[in-house]
């Protein structure tokens, strides 16, 4: 039986040295988004109760476009960081990493098919 103290015990069991980068990326899109969500609440408002055409038009000028576009992108990242978080936290092994995968793959496709279908209503 081997006896070691505590220090030898917890040797390389220190951080992961990815924790600085993750809160920085946090930090960020939570400030972007306290900007970006009120911005889109409003310019949402003001397009929503008009016809297909008033729509269409609104959302043709750049910044309705703009403002729902980054809403979009920095909200999904957003969401796809606190759920890469959690399942680190709560799934381990295998099951872990590919769900990490599926996680990021659905984010990703996400915020494809959101931008798709802005652009093909502003154009």
């Amino acid at each position: 039986m081997r006896f070691l103290t505590d220090r030898k015990r917890a040797e390389g069991l220190g951080a992961g040295g990815t924790g600085t980068h993750h809160h920085w990326q946090m930090m960020v899109t939570s400030i972007l988004l306290v900007v970006l969500v009120p911005a889109f609440v409003i310019t949402f408002g003001l397009g929503l109760g008009g016809t297909y055409e008033e729509v269409l038009a609104y959302y043709a000028r750049p910044l309705p476009a703009i403002i729902t576009g980054l809403t979009l992108v920095v909200g999904v990242i957003h969401l796809m960081r606190e759920t890469q978080v959690a399942v680190e936290d709560y799934v381990h092994g295998l099951a872990g990493k590919l769900l990490l995968i599926a996680v990021a793959a659905f984010s990703y496709t996400l915020i494809a098919a959101g931008l798709f279908a802005l652009v093909k209503l502003a154009l």
